[in-house]
């Protein structure tokens, strides 16, 4: 993809229970700032947002957050970022970083990671954007996603194509690599598109 300056990345507010989990949320942080590309992320000081964004910035690269005014108490505001925006919603959040950002990447995160996700995914499904979407699928965390959006594909409700919009690789450079190198999918018209035969 031309012109890919900024990356936000979905992810965790906790580290997760495998301690390769921080260590690759690290090293995507060190890659991205090796690579000149700046991260955009959920502004928050803790779990493995807070791992990336200190990996980046330590390693001399730009961090920009997005964060909702007054909505975490326990989620703090990293203080150290390039830049943190404040919204006024977890809405105008999620759009922010969508408008900001040139590429998406998912980490192992809970609900809220898997939301940010979707809705990207969705976007990029109905037209509203064009970017690449990968998974940085450490340890096989998102294996289960993979073969539910597989099984939603074989039972008609995701065409095959749109399967194409989520790209994975297991380390931070494959997936930089992939998301650098792509070209949407052409779509078929989501809405017209006729399920599979039975």
């Amino acid at each position: 993809m031309k012109d890919m300056r900024r990356v936000c990345v979905f992810a965790g507010s906790n580290a997760g229970a495998k301690p390769v989990y921080a260590e690759t949320a690290r090293a995507l942080g060190k890659e991205l700032a090796r690579r000149k590309l700046e991260l955009v992320y959920g502004g928050a000081s803790r779990g493995l947002m807070g791992i990336m964004a200190d990996a980046t910035l330590a390693a001399g690269g730009k961090a920009l957050g997005v964060l909702p005014r007054g909505l975490f108490r326990l989620e703090l505001a990293h203080t150290g970022l390039t830049k943190l925006y404040e919204v006024g919603s977890m809405h105008r959040r999620k759009a922010q970083m969508a408008d900001l950002a040139d590429a998406f990447i998912a980490l192992p995160g809970g609900y809220g990671t898997f939301d940010e996700l979707f809705e990207i995914i969705t976007w990029a499904q109905i037209g509203l954007h064009s970017k690449p979407i990968g998974l940085l699928d450490v340890a096989d965390y998102f294996a289960p996603l993979l073969a539910l959006v597989a099984h939603a594909a074989t039972e008609g409700f995701v065409p095959p194509r749109h399967t194409q919009l989520l790209l994975r690789a297991e380390t931070p450079a494959a997936l930089l690599d992939q998301l650098a190198a792509y070209t949407p999918p052409e779509m078929e018209d989501k809405w017209t598109t006729e399920p599979p035969e039975r």
